[in-house]
């Protein structure tokens, strides 16, 4: 799956790799999943892993934002269902640049409360987690998965800002490449 080239201002865009977003669902809510049918979601804290590979990169993040916001109304992912809820933010976003680990961050991440989640063109589970706490908690999670698969695969890895198009809103920046 492709960016959707929507020009992203973020400058680690093009690079590409794989991203996840922690997403803090505010209230509880019973949300269609596409294909996956309906599912009921606690209020808490959720990791979506998701790849950016293609042609823009880390275009794609920009896309959900702009889902989340509002601002977008195509469902084409799983993810988009989530974050299309009025009561879904993603809180921030942890990156590994240049890093296909995809599945391997996945794996490292707390079971996910829906079955196919992101994961309908591999064998894992779910690419969607949940946490048992609030989103920092759960992005600490992120980030040493993030870490640990960078270090058997390569590439650096970053946390942004949710709410941000940039990387101006970098909350940390930890240079793991190996």
């Amino acid at each position: 799956m492709s960016g959707d080239g929507s020009g992203s201002t973020d400058p680690g865009s093009d690079a590409g790799g794989t991203y996840t977003l922690v997403v803090e669902l505010t209230a509880p809510a019973t949300i269609e999943v596409g294909a996956l049918g309906e599912h009921r979601f606690e209020s808490g804290a959720y990791a979506y892993t998701g790849s950016a590979l293609g042609a823009g990169g880390f275009s794609r993040v920009d896309r959900h934002r702009r889902t989340a916001r509002g601002e977008h109304d195509v469902r084409h992912w799983h993810v988009d269902h989530l974050l299309g809820h009025p009561d879904a933010r993603i809180d921030r976003v942890v990156r590994s640049v240049g890093g296909d680990v995809e599945c391997a961050v996945a794996d490292r991440l707390p079971a996910g409360p829906v079955d196919g989640f992101g994961a309908s063109d591999c064998d894992c589970g779910s690419h969607l987690a949940a946490g048992t706490g609030p989103p920092a908690d759960l992005a600490a999670l992120v980030r040493e998965a993030h870490e640990a698969a960078v270090a058997e695969a390569g590439g650096a890895v970053d946390v942004v800002d949710g709410s941000t198009a940039s990387a101006a809103g970098a909350v940390t920046d930890a240079n793991a490449t190996q």
